[in-house]
């Protein structure tokens, strides 16, 4: 492998390849984990958090193995810690990404991006690909095509609505059109719709949104690129195109077969959707937003900051508005609350989670480690109280933080009426887990 570019991304100089974002090499099980603080009685599930942990060398940290590290709790007490690799297909023998008559291998799979349980299943998942069931203890169940009914790729990030129990995703990934395609399973499960979208070009759809009325597609500008999928090697299939444009496709959830309205909106690239929601005659999305990415490599050289747009369905008109200045990913709201305005969002910012009050403008953080050795935040889930009141600030935010003072990982429990104060839990963990990516509370 070559250096071809200024980016740490590629070459020698691969940030995935040192530090906390590198790969574990052991799958260990640990019982009665020592806990400073205390876990709140009333938590019992499973926290389980997915992202790349390479075998071997890999070409770009989306590329990595998908190992899972999951934390059971129940009666105040960390009853084990677990991290297994998902055992999809590709993992066990070489299986090439395309079949012999040119269709996607959809069982070739690498599954590291998120985890998710709708309809007594967990599923780890990763865009490319077919989802593949794991139990709660981490053991790989095998690729899931809800009953043979998919046969597409599964977006890694599914939205459940929760007045309906349904799950909405959509697959991408098609050369040749269709590129995209939404779909549906109702609240047991069983896949209802199969819809193509027509857009123009393959580009990288990494999320969507849903409203109570509305599922909205992001058709940005990264494209796939066919020469450099040709060449094969360091880098990521996909270019920024100024020609292409950017836009918000507006599907009815009641008419999943009509027409999609289209929306342009400013060229700009968005990875992960906080919320969205209605008002009167207008859509809300909120999201985090790069004003470009990848026009001369895959790297990460531009920070993204939180965005509002609000599309006015009566005129057409979009009015993008930008909420902060600090670079943050990964937001998370209170899951309860997806479709419907969320007061909070939750995002990882440099050392430190940012909670945005949505409603006011303002923020509170929590900063990790010290000064000279700062703590490595991960995405923070909303696990909410079972005996509080049902809103966003009765309960704790959970994720796991790297201290670089011990080189060690603990998961840390914060409570929500207290964002900036210590956390009531952090739970010690065997070793070090590295940065990933999407993780979900499971309750028992």
């Amino acid at each position: 492998m070559t250096d071809t570019t200024d980016s740490t991304l590629f070459g020698t100089d691969k940030f995935f390849e040192r530090g906390n974002y590198a790969p574990v090499p052991d799958e260990l099980t640990a019982h009665d984990l020592p806990v400073q603080g205390a876990i709140p009685a009333e938590l019992d599930g499973w926290y389980l958090r997915n992202g790349p942990n390479p075998r071997q060398a890999s070409a770009h940290w989306f590329t990595g193995d998908g190992m899972i590290h999951g934390v059971r709790i129940e009666g105040g007490r960390a009853k084990w810690y677990r991290n297994r690799w998902v055992r999809t297909e590709s993992f066990i023998e070489d299986f090439p990404l395309y079949n012999a008559d040119g269709t996607r291998n959809l069982r070739a799979s690498v599954a590291n991006t998120h985890v998710v349980n709708h309809a007594g299943k967990t599923l780890a998942l990763v865009e490319s690909s077919l989802p593949y069931e794991i139990t709660n203890d981490l053991e790989t169940v095998g690729a899931y095509d809800f009953g043979g009914k998919l046969a597409d790729s599964m977006t890694a990030h599914p939205k459940i609505c929760p007045t309906t129990g349904e799950l909405h995703f959509f697959g991408y990934g098609n050369i040749f059109a269709p590129h995209v395609t939404y779909h549906r399973a109702d609240a047991d499960g069983n896949l209802t719709v199969n819809r193509p979208l027509d857009v123009p070009a393959l580009t990288m759809m990494h999320d969507f949104a849903l409203t109570p009325s509305y599922a909205i597609f992001m058709d940005l500008p990264i494209v796939f690129d066919l020469d450099i999928a040709m060449k094969g090697g360091d880098d990521m299939p996909y270019r920024w195109d100024d020609d292409y444009g950017a836009r918000f496709g507006l599907l009815r959830r009641d008419d999943p077969f009509g027409e999609v309205r289209w929306f342009d909106i400013d060229p700009c690239y968005v990875f992960h959707v906080a919320n969205a929601y209605e008002v009167g005659n207008t859509v809300v999305l909120q999201a985090v937003r790069y004003p470009e990415l990848w026009r001369n490599n895959g790297g990460f050289e531009a920070d993204a900051v939180l965005w509002s747009w609000t599309i006015d369905l009566a005129t057409g008109a979009v009015t993008e508005r930008q909420l902060d200045d600090r670079a943050v990913e990964f937001p998370r709201i209170d899951d309860r609350l997806a479709t419907l305005p969320a007061r909070y969002a939750v995002t990882v910012g440099d050392a430190k989670l940012v909670r945005y009050d949505l409603s006011t403008g303002d923020s509170v953080e929590h900063a990790f480690g010290t000064t000279d050795a700062p703590g490595g935040p991960g995405e923070a889930v909303f696990v909410p109280s079972t005996s509080g009141p049902a809103d966003e600030s009765s309960g704790w935010y959970l994720g796991y933080v790297y201290d670089p003072a011990r080189d060690g990982s603990d998961l840390v429990i914060i409570d929500a009426t207290d964002f900036a104060g210590p956390p009531v839990a952090r739970i010690q963990l065997p070793q070090r887990v590295p940065y990933g990516f999407h993780g979900n509370w499971i309750p028992a």
